[in-house]
C-alpha cells in the first residue's frame, strides 16, 4: 500500500456536497497542493479554495478535513474534500488529484480493504459496512449497524481466544510432560471446550434469521387463476405491479418485488394460477410458480369463495406449516369460517377492503418470527459464517471423542482457524504467547 487512492465517497448525482476521499502516503500533499496551504490541525474542518496544481485555476471553494495516520479510517494518512457535487467540481477536483505523483483511482472497496489490513476493523465488520451501505429497511440497519461496531467478531473473537488458551494448555502437556504442570489439565481442557461447543450450536439454531433479514424474506403468492393473487400484490405494493385481468391464466410468469414490511425486508412474488392446461406457455407458468412456492420462506395461499371448498389436488399438496390461507371475494359469497386441514383460514374481500389487513397483519407476524432475532444477540448474517462456524463446532465434536492429545490438539488447532477465517484474524504467535505467560516454561 505504498501508492495514494482517491475516488468520489459520496453517491453521484445532482447533491449540494460531494465527498472526495484519499488515502496514502501522498494525501498530506495532495491537500497542500490543492489548497496552497499547510496542513491544518488533524481532524478539525477548514475552509480551503481548491485550485488546479498545474494552471492555477480555481476549481471550488469548500471543507477539508486532515486525518494524519494512524487516526483514520483506513489507519494512512487520509484526507476528505467536501465540495460542491457540480459534475465540473467533481470532474476538476479528480482531474486535480490525478496529477499528484503516485496517486491513482481506488478500486472498489479499496478504502475499507486497506482499514481492514491495517488492522482498523476485521472481515465481520467490513462486510457489516457493506450490509449497512445496502440496508433499505430499519431492521437491516439495525443488523448492520450491531455487526458494523464488531458484535459478531467480538463473540468469535472471545470464542477462538478461550480455545487457543485450552490448545495451549494441550500442547504444553504434550511438549512440556516433565515439567510441573497444573493437575486437571485436560479435564479443565474439555470442560472448556464443551462450554463454547454448547454456545456454537445455540448460535447456529437460528433458523436463518440473520441470513433473512440481510436478504429477504421469500413469499409466495399461489392460488387457483382468478383468485385475486395479482390484486393482493398490487395491494401490498401500494402501486400496479401486475396485471389485473378477468381472463384466467394472465399471469403466466414469477412478477417480483420488494417491499419493506414494518421495517424487515420482504421480497414477494406473484405466480401464475395453479391448474392442469394443454397451453404450453401456461403450463411451462405454473411450473415456475410450483418451484417457487417449494422454495419460497411463506405461502401465501389465495382461494375463491366462489368455488368453496373446492380446492385443486396439485394446490392443497403446496398447504403446509408455512402456508397462510386466505379466501378471497367473500363480498360475493360469504364464508363464516372456512376451515382447511385443521386451521382457520383468513377472509377477505380485496374489492372493498375487508379482511385486507387481517392478512396483512398475519403476513407481516410471520415475517418478523421468522427474521427478527431480538435485536441484541450478535446472529449470522452470510453463507460463509455459518460455513465456518459449523466447521469449528464438527472440530470440537471430534476433540470430546478423541483420546491422543496430539490428535486433539489437532482438532482444536482446525477449530480456532475456522474461526479466525471468519474475523480474517489467523495467526501462530499468540499460541506461543499464551504457553510461556501461564506456563512460565523454562523457568
Amino acid at each position: 500500500m505504498t501508492d495514494t487512492i482517491y475516488a468520489l465517497a459520496s453517491g453521484r448525482g445532482r447533491a449540494g456536497v460531494a465527498v472526495l476521499r484519499v488515502s496514502g502516503p501522498a494525501a498530506g500533499a495532495a491537500l497542500c497542493r490543492l489548497s496552497g496551504a499547510a496542513l491544518p490541525a488533524a481532524r478539525r474542518a477548514v475552509l480551503r479554495r481548491f485550485r488546479d496544481p498545474g494552471t492555477g485555476e480555481m476549481l471550488d471553494r469548500g471543507l477539508a478535513i486532515w486525518f494524519p495516520a494512524p487516526h483514520s479510517y483506513t489507519g494512512e494518512d487520509m484526507v476528505e474534500f467536501h465540495v460542491h457535487a457540480g459534475p465540473a467540481v467533481l470532474e476538476g477536483m479528480v482531474e486535480a488529484l490525478a496529477s499528484i505523483e503516485g496517486a491513482r483511482p481506488a478500486e472498489a472497496g479499496e478504502f475499507t480493504r486497506r482499514a481492514f489490513l491495517g488492522g482498523k476493523l476485521d472481515l465481520t465488520e467490513a462486510e457489516g459496512i457493506v450490509d449497512l451501505v445496502a440496508a433499505e429497511t430499519a431492521a437491516q440497519r439495525r443488523q448492520a449497524l450491531r455487526q458494523m461496531e464488531g458484535a459478531l467478531g467480538r463473540l468469535y473473537e472471545d470464542w477462538r481466544a478461550r480455545l487457543v488458551r485450552v490448545l495451549a494448555h494441550v500442547e504444553a502437556s504434550i511438549d512440556f510432560a516433565d515439567e510441573e504442570l497444573p493437575s486437571g489439565l485436560l479435564e479443565d481442557a474439555r470442560t472448556a471446550v464443551s462450554a463454547v461447543e454448547h454456545e456454537m450450536l445455540s448460535h447456529l439454531a437460528d433458523s436463518h434469521r440473520g441470513e433473512r433479514l440481510r436478504d429477504g424474506v421469500v413469499v409466495a403468492i399461489i392460488g387457483p387463476p382468478n383468485a385475486g393473487k395479482s390484486t393482493l400484490l398490487n395491494r401490498l405494493a401500494q402501486r400496479d405491479a401486475a396485471i389485473v385481468s378477468p381472463i384466467a391464466g394472465t399471469t403466466r410468469d414469477v412478477i417480483d418485488i420488494d417491499l419493506d414490511m414494518d421495517g424487515f425486508p420482504v421480497r414477494v412474488a406473484d405466480t401464475a394460477g395453479l391448474r392442469s392446461t394443454g397451453d404450453v406457455i401456461e403450463a411451462e407458468g405454473v411450473r415456475r410458480a410450483e418451484r417457487r412456492a417449494a422454495s419460497a420462506d411463506v405461502k401465501l395461499l389465495i382461494l375463491d369463495a366462489t368455488t368453496w371448498p373446492e380446492i385443486d389436488p396439485c394446490t392443497e399438496a403446496l398447504i403446509d406449516d408455512a402456508t397462510i390461507v386466505a379466501v378471497n371475494k367473500v363480498d360475493l359469497r360469504p364464508i363464516p369460517e372456512p376451515n382447511i386441514g385443521g386451521a382457520r383460514a383468513l377472509t377477505m374481500s380485496l374489492a372493498t377492503g375487508e379482511g385486507f389487513d387481517a392478512v396483512r397483519e398475519r403476513l407481516g407476524a410471520r415475517v418478523r418470527e421468522l427474521s427478527d432475532s431480538g435485536g441484541t444477540t450478535p446472529v449470522l448474517t452470510r453463507a460463509r459464517h455459518r460455513a465456518a462456524v459449523e466447521e469449528c463446532a464438527a472440530a470440537l465434536g471430534r476433540f470430546r471423542a478423541v483420546k491422543a492429545l496430539e490428535l486433539a490438539a489437532e482438532d482444536l488447532r482446525l477449530a480456532a482457524r475456522a474461526l479466525g477465517r471468519v474475523t480474517g484474524r489467523v495467526g501462530v504467535e499468540e499460541l506461543l504467547d499464551v504457553i510461556f505467560r501461564e506456563f512460565c516454561i523454562g523457568k
